[in-house]
């Protein structure tokens, strides 16, 4: 038997090799599936996450209260899907600054790639994730009633009031609206702790039925729940302002439901450093044609401030019809509050 040269083996072995190398090479798949969310893009697959329905422009959760800060997140949306995510309020001062600057940059990326508000805490900022993730689900909410999206049947949209503040604790109600009438509320947030759990817990449910044998929220206190009951009908109101033109009864649509193109949309809260503001406007026909605060500043200096400042912030609001007004003098803090929250309401119209 005639040998092998030494060369003619080393040859054959080398093509082999590269034969492997080929091969390996065509089945591997041609782009790596995370490169997409790596590059704060959403992933194909999540698509459906997100309201579907051609939903366009900003929408603004409501602030999430954290215990170092509130928390608010505005999206920006293109038929439908999260294209941008913003943190309009964050936790500051002190150490606060640092966890901010480090976390909302990668839960605004995290909004984006998921198109939904599953995402995971960043590490470190366990209390303004949380808050985050609970403020991007009530913009999600928004953008779902924007866009009359279909949930369960008879074309039920769902419409997370918002957080009313008690002396007891925060109340927050959603609600089902079916077919312009109210089919189901609850209470995402109530009072909690020592007494207040046996007062939620028999007051609520009744709460909740009378809501919807009502079907607006001008409901009766429960005895012996009053600022639970406030509470409960603030936020309940706040759900059914929300809730999109044509899309309820003249009972579900709030106060600006008897007219076929008149809403009446409620802002979220601003805080300030003398109080919260928060602005409730009538849209008709495209524009604003009235506007007032529901909550100012008051006590002490701010009732004078208050009092003379909101009206020209009103007149303000309607004459220019939207929120790029001039800050009344003197009232610097209440008329940034009144702006954000304007632009809020604005937000849910689609404006």
């Amino acid at each position: 038997m005639r040998k092998s040269h030494p060369v003619r083996r080393a040859v054959l072995a080398g093509a082999a090799t590269v034969s492997g190398i080929v091969l390996l090479l065509s089945l591997k798949p041609a782009s790596d599936p995370g490169s997409a969310q790596a590059a704060g893009q959403a992933p194909p697959a999540a698509a459906g996450q997100a309201p579907q329905g051609g939903v366009n422009g900003a929408v603004t959760g409501d602030a999430a209260q954290t215990q170092y800060g509130a928390v608010q997140v505005r999206l920006t949306m293109a038929n439908g899907k999260i294209t941008q995510a913003e943190a309009v309020q964050a936790p500051k001062g002190g150490r606060s600054d640092q966890i901010t600057a480090s976390s909302v940059p990668r839960l605004n990326q995290a909004a984006v790639a998921a198109q939904s508000a599953e995402i995971d805490a960043v590490s470190g900022a366990t209390y303004t994730s949380a808050g985050y993730k609970k403020s991007l689900q009530s913009a999600l909410d928004k953008a779902k009633a924007s866009a009359g999206s279909q949930q369960g049947s008879g074309g039920a949209q769902t419409l997370t009031g918002d957080v009313a503040q008690t002396q007891y604790g925060p109340v927050q109600v959603r609600v089902t609206v079916a077919g312009g009438k109210i089919t189901k509320a609850e209470a995402v947030q109530a009072p909690k702790g020592g007494r207040s759990d046996q007062i939620t817990s028999s007051s609520v449910p009744r709460l909740n039925q009378a809501a919807v044998a009502a079907g607006n929220a001008d409901i009766d206190a429960v005895s012996g729940a009053t600022y639970t009951s406030a509470g409960y009908k603030k936020s309940l109101q706040s759900a059914l302002d929300k809730a999109p033109a044509g899309g309820g009864s003249s009972q579900a649509a709030g106060s600006g439901g008897g007219q076929a193109a008149t809403r009446t949309l409620t802002g979220s809260v601003a805080q300030t450093q003398y109080g919260p503001v928060q602005v409730r406007v009538t849209v008709a026909g495209g524009k604003i044609t009235k506007a007032e605060a529901v909550q100012a500043p008051k006590g002490g200096r701010s009732d004078q401030i208050t009092s003379s400042s909101v009206p020209r912030l009103n007149q303000a609001a309607v004459a220019a019809g939207n929120a790029q007004i001039d800050a009344v003098s003197g009232a610097t803090y209440t008329s940034a509050g009144y702006k954000q929250s304007l632009q809020s309401a604005l937000d849910q119209a689609g404006g």
